[in-house]
């Protein structure tokens, strides 16, 4: 009877190792299978999260209740009075623009007035605290054994390349920030000698062409300030008013030679991307911008939902001359992205717990303009954020990619005739 008692023990064993087997292969295979729902997960913003909030408000069921309980002529009408009532008690408008709306604009109103709410309350939210335990989290040193598994499971979740990287051993990086700025191999990115302008970073391309009349677009059909990104063209400044002069004045200001004519290309770096950008071309820096502002999410779906987005966020806007004219190359922070590292400016520092007023800027004139060859190491990020190039050319110039484009640091951008 032991025995038997002993075998089906040992039987069930059996069946309870089996199933563990099989319920950590379906785990393991489910993972794997569903790499790509992972991912959209963790592109899942803050924003979107505040967003709809709403939906599990209490108020709704009771609502629905009402409604239920109430002829439908009697509960449109009560829903209107109660919205209205609220909105005069807390004194936001009178109420014959709420009786205007109701009988004479359109549903399209009220969504737009709900998102500007809403983009309003993303923009309140804690992200530059937040950007910075970030940034203090990636430099804590991980114990040996963690390192490979931790950043092997960033690798997988993003997509990194690692045989690209000059240090292959996951080991050797002491926390994420290392492996966040890894250097590439020699040679692993050919710089492209043909064309006038090439990629600064690995990335995706959101949107590039011709800025006319001072208007550029972050995203196809949404649109953000020339003169808003730049900032007033003075030798230096704080919180000074950038609304005085139109949007066409402004790029008429740039003085560009006769003819030509002003072109933008705007680069996402995504998580998974080499983190460090380059030089597009041969210029010469002459003065830095640096504009403490927010630093809402760059992702592309923020881009269509925000706009102006860029003239938002903190960014360091580095102005010169190229051989064809006027050239500017800026590194947009975002969220998680706080840190912006330009080599060739030590002085710069971003992400501080200073606040300042919006519009707020501080300019750096270089006494001796540098000059930077093309290919050459510009910056550094942590994580991924955007480049944004704005340069005059002559007329005839042709971008050598389309929206939406996965590119390479050195590949082609962009030609003159």
């Amino acid at each position: 009877m032991v025995t038997s008692t002993l075998a089906s023990f040992a039987y069930n064993d059996l069946q309870l190792n089996m199933l563990t087997v099989l319920l950590v292969a379906v785990f393991l295979g489910g993972m794997r299978t569903s790499r790509r729902a992972m991912l959209r997960f963790l592109n899942f913003s803050a924003f979107e999260i505040w967003g709809k909030m709403w939906l599990y408000s209490p108020h709704r069921y009771i609502w629905a209740g009402v409604k239920k309980a109430l002829p439908p002529v009697v509960s449109r009408r009560v829903r209107w009075v109660v919205k209205v009532s609220s909105k005069v008690v807390l004194g936001r408008s009178p109420l014959k623009k709420y009786v205007f709306y109701r009988y004479k604009h359109t549903h399209h109103i009220h969504r737009s007035r709900h998102l500007n709410n809403t983009i309003n309350l993303y923009r309140r939210m804690p992200l530059k605290t937040l950007s910075r335990l970030w940034g203090k989290f990636n430099q804590m040193e991980l114990p040996i054994f963690l390192r490979k598994p931790l950043l092997g499971l960033y690798i997988w979740m993003f997509g990194c390349n690692l045989e690209e990287a000059e240090i292959e051993d996951l080991k050797l990086y002491r926390n994420l920030g290392e492996f966040f700025r890894r250097q590439l191999k020699p040679h692993v990115r050919p710089i492209d000698d043909d064309h006038v302008l090439t990629s600064p970073a690995d990335g995706k391309i959101l949107y590039y062409g011709q800025v006319k009349n001072g208007i550029l677009e972050q995203v196809k059909g949404v649109t953000y300030s020339l003169r808003g990104f730049l900032g007033p063209q003075t030798a230096s400044g704080t919180c000074v008013d950038i609304h005085n002069e139109s949007d066409e004045e402004f790029q008429k200001d740039l003085s560009l030679q006769p003819g030509n004519e002003l072109h933008h290309v705007i680069i996402y770096l995504a998580p998974g991307d080499y983190h460090r950008f380059h030089s597009p071309a041969t210029w010469t820096v002459e003065h830095r911008r640096h504009f403490p502002g927010e630093l809402l999410s760059v992702n592309p779906g923020i881009a269509r939902w925000v706009q102006g987005l860029f003239n938002f966020n903190e960014r360091a806007v580095y102005t010169g001359r190229w051989e064809h004219g006027f050239f500017s190359m800026a590194a947009v922070g975002a969220t998680n992205v706080g840190s912006i590292k330009i080599y060739c400016d030590e002085e710069l520092e971003t992400n501080t717990r200073t606040r300042h007023p919006e519009h707020t800027y501080f300019d750096k004139k270089f006494a001796t303009p540098i000059t930077i060859e093309k290919g050459d190491m510009f910056g550094e990020f942590n994580l991924g954020s955007t480049i944004v190039l704005i340069f005059e050319a002559p007329p005839g110039f042709k971008f050598k990619v389309h929206e939406g484009d996965k590119i390479k640091y050195g590949r082609p951008l962009g030609t003159t005739p």
